[in-house]
């Protein structure tokens, strides 16, 4: 599982500090995670390639989290892009896109295949047999939601020379990794513990931003291996942050701590702050385990 950061900050863009937007790459799938101004920028300069993203899912329909997306989808018509495109989002995001489409006379050569969100419960959102994406719903200024993606468990390992020495029968090699039993020359059944190994751990990514300190996530995401959870403010703006719908450092590493989480990213941060680190600093004294997002970074579990 690998997280780029395209841009993790709020409001207007920079710069040197991009709107939100990030590229999540799990089980040989790219998923574009929000599409704030500037991200196909982002996705060039930091290699991401275009053909690789078929699903994007916004946050909501707040500007530094969608406004560049009909630019992106713009741009690939024009490199000829055959392959469908899935956006997933808030009710009303098909009319933001297609509306500029159709006054700059640009409708797509491509399908282009909206899913917009209303519902104020988890919803399984897309599925294939090797993961799942599920809303997480949020409390913002404006109907928002998260995304769970969660790895399926993947087919056990197969202890070839231990199954040949056995004399398991190789017609039966692909269903002993789906679990089966092996079957030896002579009929002797191997039980499948014996000539496998367990498959590695699933991991499991939570996408939470933007949204006002909101503990009713917390079972959703509990035990994921790396939440991302905005933290607009330091706790001393907690006024601002209450009077926004936004969350503070501190409350993000609450959330953490609660859903037992293996790592916290925060991001999303206000621009009137020179300096990340203090994020870090608030938040650990709450949840141990924390991580900064910086536009470029790269995250790997």
């Amino acid at each position: 599982m690998k997280l780029t950061i395209l841009g993790c900050h709020s409001a207007t863009p920079r710069w040197d500090a991009n709107a939100t937007a990030q590229v999540l790459e799990m089980r040989g799938h790219l998923f574009l995670i929000d599409c704030g101004e500037g991200t196909q920028v982002q996705l060039r300069r930091f290699k991401v390639k275009f053909a690789r993203i078929k699903h994007i899912f916004i946050s909501h329909l707040h500007g530094d989290h969608f406004f560049g997306l009909v630019g992106l989808i713009s741009t690939f018509r024009l490199l000829g892009r055959e392959a469908e495109l899935h956006v997933y989002g808030p009710k009303g995001i098909k009319e933001a896109v297609t509306l500029q489409l159709k006054l700059g006379k640009s409708w797509t050569n491509f399908p282009l295949l909206f899913h917009e969100l209303e519902s104020d419960a988890p919803e399984l959102i897309f599925e294939d047999e090797k993961l799942s994406v599920t809303t997480i719903p949020l409390k913002h200024r404006v109907y928002a939601n998260g995304f769970l993606f969660q790895e399926k468990p993947a087919e056990r390992g197969l202890n070839v020379e231990k199954a040949k020495e056995l004399k398991v029968e190789m017609s039966y090699f692909r269903k002993i990794k789906q679990g089966a039993d092996g079957i030896t020359e002579d009929g002797t059944i191997i039980p499948n513990a014996e000539i496998t190994y367990d498959p590695p751990p699933t991991k499991a990514y939570a996408y939470c931003s933007d949204t006002s300190y909101f503990p009713s996530i917390a079972p959703q995401i509990k035990g994921v291996t790396a939440l991302y959870h905005e933290s607009t403010f330091l706790d001393k703006e907690q006024h601002l942050a209450e009077k926004t719908e936004h969350s503070t450092a501190k409350e993000a590493a609450t959330i953490a701590k609660s859903a037992e989480v293996g790592t916290l990213i925060l991001g999303h941060y206000s621009g009137r702050y020179g300096e990340l680190e203090p994020f870090r600093t608030e938040a650990q004294e709450i949840f141990e385990s924390v991580e900064l997002a910086e536009d470029g970074k790269v995250f790997e579990f």
